[in-house]
């Protein structure tokens, strides 16, 4: 399957449009996401920790990934933001920026 920002921007409006409660104010939204990285951090030192804690569930990565990205989109929708704009702009800056800084591998690599 493939989702465009467009898609899944529209699929979470249309998600909580059905809602009178509608989007969480920003500062709540930013909660989510220091919540869902935090889950994002567990999930990561369970599988890559030294001492992963005895009969913890070792998670999702993928649904906390997703859980995070619901609630990125969910707070660029409250404020009106694109975040296909902001993802092409970033990939610019990045592109010049740090044009020279890595390694590059050999072609056919």
């Amino acid at each position: 399957m493939s989702l465009t920002f467009e898609e899944a921007r529209r699929r979470v409006d249309a998600y909580i449009g059905q809602f009178e409660e509608g989007y969480f104010p920003p500062l709540l939204l930013l909660a989510r996401l220091t919540e869902e990285t935090g889950e994002i951090a567990r999930v990561l030192a369970h599988q890559h920790g030294k001492t992963p804690k005895p009969g913890e569930d070792a998670g999702d990565l993928e649904m906390e990934l997703a859980d995070l990205l619901f609630v990125m989109i969910c707070l660029a929708n409250e404020r009106g933001l694109s975040l296909e704009r902001g993802f092409e702009r970033m990939m610019q800056k990045i592109e010049t920026r740090d044009a020279q800084r890595w390694t590059r591998k050999e072609a056919g690599e």
